[in-house]
């Protein structure tokens, strides 16, 4: 069996998996986004909505996707991996924000409707966005965790290896 070809197909299985659930998280964050924008926007202006809104589905957008997108639970680099998700609500911020910026100079005046339409299209790049830094936060130190338990055990199997070899030399 080619090990390279496990390996491959390993990764194409796992990343479709990570894109499917992913997806499937974002469509649920992007309701619950769109829900608490339309609450508040008649209290604030379309950019503040869009703050708070994209701020409080962040950290379930978060808390999810690295439990079920990227399997990872415990408090072992719970603040790394939050601080992946602000990170990834900023350039969702920045994105969004320019999205509403746009929106006003072509359509000014326009209903709640067509800020929407700019604000769920625009998430969509951010969701792109947001899956990139995420995947490359959790995995890259999930992957460091592999490598060290991998030479851990690499290690202890040398030792018990040596510790064999000295019993049958002496």
């Amino acid at each position: 069996m080619n090990l390279a070809a496990v390996r491959k197909n390993h990764l194409v299985t796992s990343l479709g998996r990570e894109v499917l659930t992913f997806g499937a998280i974002g469509v649920v964050a992007t309701i619950s986004y769109v829900l608490i924008y339309s609450l508040l926007r008649s209290s604030l202006s379309a950019t503040a909505d869009n703050l708070v809104a994209l701020a409080i589905t962040t950290l379930g957008n978060t808390a999810a996707n690295r439990r079920l997108t990227f399997r990872v639970t415990g408090r072992h680099g719970l603040l790394r991996d939050h601080a992946a998700g602000v990170l990834g609500f900023l350039v969702a911020l920045a994105i969004t924000t320019a999205a509403l910026q746009v929106q006003m100079i072509l359509f000014p005046g326009a209903n709640q409707v067509v800020e929407l339409i700019f604000l769920v299209g625009s998430n969509g790049l951010a969701t792109l966005m947001r899956f990139a830094i995420l995947r490359t936060a959790i995995r890259r130190r999930h992957q460091a965790a592999l490598a060290r338990a991998a030479a851990l055990r690499a290690t202890e199997l040398a030792l018990r290896a040596n510790s064999l070899s000295v019993e049958i030399v002496d």
